[in-house]
């Protein structure tokens, strides 16, 4: 009998191993894609240095260094692809990485504020579920100084932009709509939405009289609203039907707020004071009330909104396209995919690294870019890896390593501490070896005027979602022949050029030029043809080396994302 059991009990725990295993989100998202794909021929695995180069940009925003490349493409470990995942998931690049991108997402290129940055910084340090960073930003708390920074999101877009223009709050609704639940809503701003069923005219008053309802606070330095009291609903109207409606506040994906009545006196949790001129806390919130609907396990549209981009970050297309209209008539291309994802992100706790781990690991993810014919798989089907074009934020902290002028600048630094006679310098010289290139580039006035340059002349316009690739003239040229890319590839102590002198092998430059700039050896034909050119120019190294690093910056390989 004991032995029965045991038996019984040694099949249970195997059974069960084998529920857990099959059930790793990774696995199961990769079992939907391919039983969706049917047919479609599914692209072979990426090489180490695709997947390398490929999977830096997603989570550092930047390409490795050659070390960090050779050092990768050396290790024979079976599992080393997950070990870089975590690494680079707990790395410094990551915060800044994710601060970057969720700033160009949420802010559109409005503007930069210190006090958002560092509220972004911190949040992806601490790795801040997503339903609390986003709640941080709907109802900003001005008392907490770790998070009151999230206010700018609101308080940019409360400022005129005329004298006599009148401040956008439609737009802030459309905005809300759009980057927290998907939903895009302008259209249903004066009746029903003419073509979407479940986008309707209630929808957006009951969100718009939430936003009606704030103001700049302008005794404090800081990002920071206030609230009026809000004691009734608000009248409105569709423009076709002249039909009186009334509607209280409402949450995209939830229901009608009702509006508490007080008594005379009794409105405020927190009394203004007159002679500060500080605003009262009414004891009725809209705002807190939006971030705790919307903010929510229990809101649909608020999950699958953020996983949605989030898959659209990692794969380069949003499982539904366009990202802001979840709606039934537009359905994702894998539904069972976008609702597992939601699930098991709400199961998680929102934790945003955990969920960036899962898509990193699959083998859609992994899968090479290269297609076997000129046309290629369906790209909704992801049989291939989809190419993503750098951001402005990647392609200047890829600048700065593939030249290596991060690392001419520390070492300038490094150089200047040496000789400094400053009695702290021993300890600065200490702390400049563990700075991180976020670090570094704060410190130099030089880099961060060329990151305003690169970002200027490489983002979107104001206010333009950056979901598409548009080329520019502009960017074309800066590339070219900017004064400042010609500095990159002139020596400098301590830069790529400047490596290059110390290398003998001819072949050996070549292979330290490509593992920088592409993050791959070069192939038989790539090589033979830069050997041929620094051999024809034996007479100037530097001017010939200086070319091909021209050459490989200015491809179309080098700012797109493999």
């Amino acid at each position: 009998m004991r032995r029965l059991l045991c038996q019984f009990v040694v099949i249970l725990l195997t059974v069960l191993c084998g529920v857990a295993q099959a059930e790793s989100l990774h696995e199961t998202i990769d079992q939907l894609i391919e039983q969706k794909a049917a047919k479609v021929k599914l692209a072979a695995p990426s090489n180490d240095a695709e997947f390398l180069r490929r999977v830096y940009l997603d989570l550092a925003g930047r390409i490795p260094t050659v070390s960090e490349a050779r050092a990768f493409l050396a290790d024979k470990s079976k599992n080393k692809r997950e070990q870089l995942i975590d690494r680079l998931l707990q790395s410094s690049d990551y915060p800044r990485r994710m601060q970057e991108l969720f700033h160009v997402m949420f802010m559109e290129r409005r503007g930069d504020n210190d006090e958002w940055a560092k509220f972004l910084r911190s949040a992806f340090e601490k790795n801040l579920p997503w339903h609390q960073l986003a709640s941080a930003i709907l109802s900003p708390n001005p008392e907490n100084e770790e998070t009151r920074g999230a206010a700018f999101f609101l308080t940019q877009r409360l400022v005129k932009e005329g004298a006599m223009a009148p401040v956008d709050v439609p737009g802030l609704t459309r905005d809300i709509g759009r980057l927290f639940a998907g939903v895009d809503l302008q259209c249903a701003q004066c009746h029903d939405h003419l073509t979407i069923d479940n986008y309707k005219q209630a929808d957006f008053q009951g969100l718009h009289m939430i936003f009606e309802n704030i103001q700049i606070r302008r005794d404090v330095k800081f990002p920071a609203v206030s609230e009026k009291l809000m004691k009734a609903k608000k009248e409105y109207s569709s423009v076709f039907e002249q039909v009186p409606e009334t509607t209280g506040p409402r949450i995209p994906g939830g229901k009608e707020i009702a509006i508490p009545q007080f008594e005379k006196g009794e409105e405020y949790a927190v009394a203004p004071d007159r002679k500060k001129r500080t605003p009262g806390v009414p004891k009725f919130s809209p705002l807190r009330e939006l971030a705790n609907g919307l903010a929510s396990t229990e809101n649909a549209l608020f999950t699958k909104n953020i996983v949605n981009r989030l898959w659209f970050m990692m794969m380069g297309r949003g499982l539904v396209e366009p990202l802001d209209l979840l709606h039934v008539d537009n359905p994702a291309t894998h539904p069972k995919l976008l609702d597992l994802l939601s699930s098991e992100f709400s199961k998680h706790k929102f934790d945003m690294r955990w969920l960036l781990k899962e898509l990193a690991l699959t083998k859609a993810y992994q899968r090479t870019s290269v297609i076997d014919s000129e046309a290629g798989p369906p790209k909704e089907s992801y049989a291939v890896a989809l190419e993503k074009r750098f951001s402005a934020e990647q392609l200047f902290w890829s600048l700065g390593v593939a030249t290596g002028q991060f690392e001419a600048e520390r070492l300038r630094r490094r150089n200047e501490l040496k000789t400094s006679e400053d009695k702290d310098a021993a300890e600065k010289l200490k702390k400049l070896e563990s700075e991180s290139l976020e670090e570094l580039v704060a410190a130099s006035d030089d880099l961060q005027t060329f990151f305003t340059e690169v970002r200027k002349t490489f983002g979107n316009g104001p206010k333009e979602p950056e979901v598409d690739f548009t080329p520019t003239v502009k960017g074309a040229l800066f590339l070219m022949h900017d004064d400042r890319i010609q500095q990159l590839i002139a020596r400098t102590p301590g830069n790529l050029l400047d490596r290059l002198k110390n290398i003998q092998s001819p072949q050996q430059q070549v292979e330290e030029l490509f593992l920088a700039i592409y993050s791959r050896t070069p192939t038989t034909d790539e090589q033979d043809q830069c050997m041929a050119y620094l051999k024809k120019n034996a007479d100037r190294v530097d001017g010939a080396s200086s070319n091909l690093m021209w050459a490989l910056l200015t491809s179309t390989e080098f700012v797109v994302n493999h």
